[in-house]
């Protein structure tokens, strides 16, 4: 009998919100069965989802301290903001691939970063449906930061006879997708400066991870 009193309730609210005409059928013993899983389910489970939820929601916000997760990083520093990059190197949109400068020892070595944004214009054809940075344009913007680092008076270059002259033992170790911030290093190994020739060695990471590496050479003089 409880059981049947069970099945008209369950059934009655059922119909209710369903629209059935008539409430009083009782209820197939297999979907009484499924019905009071469903009412112990999810009685029990508010229970244990109001448990789980606090701790999830707690875990996430104080893993260790009370600290935001939006305070606790802090941002990079700026040694040369894009306004003093586009001063010294001669690309423009879409091809300047610097952001901002970390790290700057004139003559000798860079730290530069580049935000890759979904809004990059290589993404709708690299590739569509998984936006991966160009390996080649992850080498561009490496040059670029030597290009920082050779363009000074330190070194005897000038923006109007500057080129990439060559790359050697490039190797890809991850892919480089929209989102990331892509932190490049690159550093004077070499530099003959009767031939014009700096010898340049180059790291990208991402997350702390290689991403990019390699060997550049960079034709400098002037006029």
């Amino acid at each position: 009998m409880a059981s049947m009193a069970v099945s008209q309730s369950i059934f009655s609210t059922l119909t209710s919100q369903r629209g059935f005409e008539n409430a009083s059928l009782p209820l197939p013993s297999s979907m009484l069965k499924h019905s009071l899983v469903v009412c112990r389910s999810n009685s029990l489970s508010t229970h244990f989802n109001k448990t789980r939820n606090t701790s999830f929601i707690t875990n996430c916000a104080s893993p260790e301290n009370d600290t935001p997760i939006e305070l606790r990083y802090p941002a990079f520093p700026t040694v040369m903001d894009i306004n003093q990059i586009r001063e010294i190197l001669p690309h423009r949109f879409p091809f300047l691939l610097v952001d901002r400068v970390i790290e700057y020892n004139p003559g000798v070595s860079a730290v530069a970063i580049k935000n890759v944004t979904i809004n990059d214009n290589f993404f709708p054809g690299h590739f569509p449906e998984r936006p991966i940075m160009p390996g080649v344009l992850m080498v561009e913007a490496m040059a670029q930061v030597g290009g920082l680092v050779m363009l000074q008076p330190e070194v005897g270059g000038s923006r109007e006879n500057f080129f990439f002259a060559g790359i050697d033992k490039v190797r890809f170790r991850k892919p480089v997708i929209a989102g990331d911030t892509l932190v490049m290093r690159m550093t004077l190994i070499k530099l003959q400066k009767r031939f014009g020739i700096a010898k340049m060695e180059g790291k990208a990471y991402v997350g702390g991870d290689v991403v990019c590496e390699g060997e550049f050479l960079m034709a400098t003089g002037s006029e």
